[in-house]
């Protein structure tokens, strides 16, 4: 378990590092960081699976810098690495390509992938220090030629051009990277919230779940008056309000009884349907939860839940969810579970996919499966949407803005 004091993973700046295998890489992390985070070796494939560390690089602030397997691993497990290699690339808000020499078809390649994904690249040239300098020219004049990107020359034995680097990295980071709020405009300073957050099985005991604490500390900082209850105590919370609520946050599991129970000028959302919109794309869920209707009993639904845990009693993508749909569509009603990155590249074979809140990836993970579907021209919506849509008051909900 990471340290509390530290910025989740989910919201930090994803900085991969990608190239051919032994160019270089591994070298080039350890230098910019400043600390031993991969082996570095002159053996080709040292780095087999992708390497994450958080840290905070200045001027960056909160990254994850990822090193990665070589794009042109042909070992008897290069494949499964190179598709590990890929998934990096897909949570990647930046992606630093090394070009190791003037054959760079891979690298372009690479560099064409991201341009697809919106992912803006920084490319990186290394060795200078043992390499001739025409050598580092033709690398860098065939890279503008052919992609029309100018390499960053480095050494990561002298630390040559590492100040650059982070320059660029700083000019790359997408402008609404830190602007995006979970709660949007819905508050604001001295509006009153009410929080429902009941600690069952799925919050471990003494803690709150990451969205809570993430959507308190955002509240906060907008200098609302936070109030917190479990679902069994709002009557009684409500009741110790001198007025109603502005907002009341809730979790999606008693959506409806918050729903019947809340005062008529309060607005009412879940901290799974904020964090839709914090990292997914709400108004394609929403879109995608009226799938729902047209379902039959020879359905066939995919869960996609971020986090890997044991299944649990009562767990919501798992129990709570397809019993719901079940009771309306069916028991015949299909439903395939997938956790973690386990999230299929072909999603024909169902009918509707239903993403977690998704508070432990980070959006542009999020969003390339949110992409993977509407390609694919496959319904995809999420807990909150879904539960709201089931109980009949999704257009009762408020949405951030």
């Amino acid at each position: 378990m990471g340290n509390l004091n530290e910025t989740p993973g989910s919201v930090r700046l994803h900085i991969g590092i990608f190239g051919k295998t032994n160019s270089g890489k591994s070298s080039f992390v350890n230098a910019f960081t400043g600390q031993q985070v991969s082996i570095a070796s002159d053996v080709a494939g040292t780095t087999t699976d992708p390497v994450s560390k958080p840290m905070e690089i200045h001027p960056l602030g909160a990254c994850v810098i990822i090193d990665t397997a070589g794009f042109d691993d042909d070992s008897v497990l290069g494949k499964s690495r190179v598709e590990k290699t890929r998934l990096a690339a897909e949570k990647s808000d930046i992606g630093v390509i090394i070009f190791d020499s003037p054959d760079m078809d891979k690298e372009l390649e690479w560099v064409r992938f991201f341009r697809e994904k919106n992912t803006p690249v920084l490319a990186v040239v290394t060795k200078s220090d043992s390499r001739e300098p025409e050598v580092l020219r033709q690398i860098c004049s065939e890279a503008n030629k052919r992609a029309g990107i100018l390499p960053v020359i480095v050494s990561a034995v002298t630390g040559e051009g590492m100040d650059k680097v982070r320059e660029g990295l700083a000019r790359l980071v997408p402008e609404d990277f830190d602007a995006r709020l979970i709660t949007g405009t819905l508050v604001g300073e001295d509006d009153v919230v009410l929080l429902v957050m009941p600690q069952d099985i799925q919050a471990p005991k003494g803690r709150l779940i990451l969205p809570q604490v993430q959507t308190i500390r955002e509240l906060l900082d907008k200098k609302c008056i936070v109030v917190s209850v479990t679902a069994d105590k709002i009557t009684e919370g409500l009741r110790r309000l001198a007025n109603p609520p502005k907002l009341i946050i809730t979790d999606s599991q008693v959506f409806r009884t918050v729903y019947e129970k809340k005062p008529k000028e309060s607005m009412l959302t879940s901290f799974s349907v904020l964090f839709a919109a914090y990292k997914g794309d709400l108004p394609y869920y929403m879109e995608g939860a009226k799938a729902i209707d047209a379902l039959t009993g020879d359905s066939r639904v995919l869960i996609a839940e971020c986090c890997t845990h044991a299944p649990l009693s009562e767990d919501i993508g798992r129990v709570k969810i397809p019993r719901m749909l079940k009771k309306r569509l069916g028991q015949g009603l299909e439903v395939v579970h997938k956790s973690g990155t386990d999230f299929p590249a072909d999603l024909s074979g169902y009918d509707l996919v239903i993403q977690c809140g998704a508070c432990m990836f980070n959006r542009k993970y999020v969003l390339s499966r949110v992409e993977r579907a509407r390609v694919q021209g496959i319904p995809m919506t999420n807990y909150g949407v879904t539960i709201a849509h089931l109980t009949g008051i999704l257009d009762k909900v408020a949405v951030p803005q």
